[in-house]
């Protein structure tokens, strides 16, 4: 009973996520986390469009707060704003804006919006980031296509750090898949050595220390007799 009762509770979150970014519209929010407090629950929205999200006088998160209380039986909702700074390094934001550019100009200006948003996420200052399409884009046929540059770990304890998302593009064609993967510069990776003045130094002593340390040589040698 247990089990299902998780399973009912974990849908029904999912539910009141998806509602909330279908009613927003795609590409406006990252993620929406729910927060569960002894007064009610707290709804957090992640976005770099607050304006967008709030509305005029907070029209859209009144809209939102009736949709919680009277299809998912809310009690006491509390909408908050997480406004994102730095859009470049979201993929969830990357992925929703190539599938939107995907549906405005269609599935054969594919390379050129992926290597643009790949360009507008390295220029950021990204430490590497990858794009996945999949779907009919050149052809009849489904093809998957790979834009990746700099630096992105995929193994790890340190593949965890990466954020990753996908979107979906419903095209004249077909559907196709959008898969991005970001490495942010704030990233901190555990196994990442800089090398720097300080980092020289130590090496210098380290070594100064292993040639004192080690015994000379004796320079001296028994010489073997010759047997007859």
């Amino acid at each position: 009973m247990e089990e299902k009762n998780i399973v009912r509770f974990k849908k029904e979150e999912f539910a009141v996520r998806e509602s909330i970014k279908k009613f927003l519209g795609k590409g406006k929010v990252s993620r929406v986390k729910i927060i569960y407090t002894p007064v009610g629950e707290k709804i957090v929205i992640s976005t770099h469009k607050p304006g967008l999200v709030i509305g005029r006088k907070g029209e859209k998160i009144e809209e939102i707060t009736k949709i919680l209380k009277s299809r998912f039986k809310l009690e006491n909702p509390s909408i908050e704003i997480d406004e994102i700074k730095k859009p470049e390094f979201d993929a969830q934001i990357n992925a929703d804006e190539i599938a939107l550019e995907l549906e405005r100009f269609g599935p054969l200006k594919f390379k050129v919006i992926a290597y643009r948003t790949l360009k507008r996420i390295m220029s950021s200052g990204a430490l590497g980031a990858e794009i996945r399409l999949n779907g009919k884009l050149p052809g009849s046929r489904a093809k998957p296509w790979r834009f990746a540059q700099g630096y992105l770990k995929k193994t790890g304890d340190s593949a965890k750090v990466v954020d990753r998302a996908q979107a979906r593009a419903e095209t004249k064609p077909g559907t196709v898949g959008v898969k991005v993967a970001i490495l942010s510069p704030e990233a901190k990776l555990q196994d990442k050595i800089i090398i720097d003045e300080e980092m020289l130094d130590r090496i210098k002593k380290n070594i100064e220390i292993k040639e004192e340390n080690k015994s000379p040589k004796k320079k001296g040698s028994r010489k073997k007799k010759k047997t007859k």
